[in-house]
């Protein structure tokens, strides 16, 4: 068989329904949806000495499929928020909606959507948590860098919280 003939048999095997085609993922595109910074050391006109900062940090994610075929809207919604552990006033409030929009081909039907929520805010997060760095330091503070999400045992939560709220109040647990 020549070369040729191998090629063409290759990409015919390839082609084949039999084979399953391995998951692929593209993004379209990146947006921010809405952001809000609230400088509430300089609204107040509070004294910047003796402020030692907490940083509290709330995630959520949302997604949804869009008119095109394959494609889905991933929305990942941050809350930085920072309070005075001297007296726990509220020193800024950071809320940023980034969503991105992705081509997801080859995934099964029930693994799409912990592949939404899982695996497209992972793509996201690197350009999230820049905007969130650069938001605060902006705004008169220190750049807060995230640490890296878990997004697998996010997901888990937010299943567990459903399965919860789903059932009902005096069935036993088990």
């Amino acid at each position: 068989m020549t070369d040729e003939n191998q090629n063409a048999a290759a990409d015919n095997a390839n082609n084949g329904s039999d084979t399953p085609q391995p998951p692929r993922m593209q993004i379209l595109a990146q947006f921010v949806r809405d952001l809000s910074f609230e400088n509430i050391v300089a609204q107040k006109g509070l004294n910047g000495s003796d402020v030692k900062p907490e940083i509290a940090v709330q995630v959520s994610l949302d997604a949804r499929k869009r008119s095109v075929e394959n494609q889905y809207e991933v929305i990942a919604k941050f809350r930085v928020s920072s309070k005075n552990s001297n007296d726990d006033s509220n020193l800024f409030l950071c809320e940023l909606d980034y969503g991105g929009v992705f081509h997801v081909a080859g995934v099964p039907e029930e693994q799409l959507h912990p592949f939404l929520m899982i695996e497209c805010p992972r793509m996201l997060f690197p350009f999230i948590r820049r905007i969130i760095s650069d938001t605060t330091r902006d705004g008169g503070f220190p750049p807060v860098n995230l640490d890296p999400v878990d997004f697998v045992a996010l997901y888990r939560q937010e299943i567990a919280r459903r399965a919860q709220a789903e059932r009902p109040a005096n069935a036993p647990v088990s």
